[in-house]
């Protein structure tokens, strides 16, 4: 199997400037933490993102809170942030940020279920 390229912190900086602007580098790996508001809401939040991981085969760190989960991804065979992670949480951030829109036919719930700080 071919070796995994490592990203520098510049170039992951860049991608994520241009990509996924909420999430950032930290300690060596892709953080983001969504608040949730509610611990039940943060166990959703913890279970769709740990499908992906799973489906991905491809695990994220995740610390699961009463009001919010913070995940945490680096490629830890690979010694840092490789295009897994990237992918990961791409897919990540368009699955927990998805509301419904106008050509949907959802109204959604009646509060938001994430205060989402960008």
């Amino acid at each position: 199997m071919a070796e995994e390229k490592v990203y520098t912190e510049e170039e992951v900086q860049d991608w994520l400037k241009a990509h996924l602007p909420a999430w950032e580098v930290r300690d060596g790996m892709l953080v983001r933490t969504y608040r949730t508001g509610n611990w039940p809401r943060s166990c959703l939040v913890a279970q769709a993102i740990a499908f992906l991981g799973e489906a991905a085969w491809h695990h994220p760190d995740l610390l699961v809170r009463y009001g919010e989960v913070e995940v945490r991804l680096v490629t830890h065979s690979a010694g840092g942030i490789t295009d897994k992670d990237l992918a990961l949480a791409r897919r990540i951030e368009s699955l927990i940020t998805w509301v419904p829109g106008e050509e949907d036919p959802f109204t959604g719930p009646p509060k938001p279920i994430l205060r989402l700080n960008h």
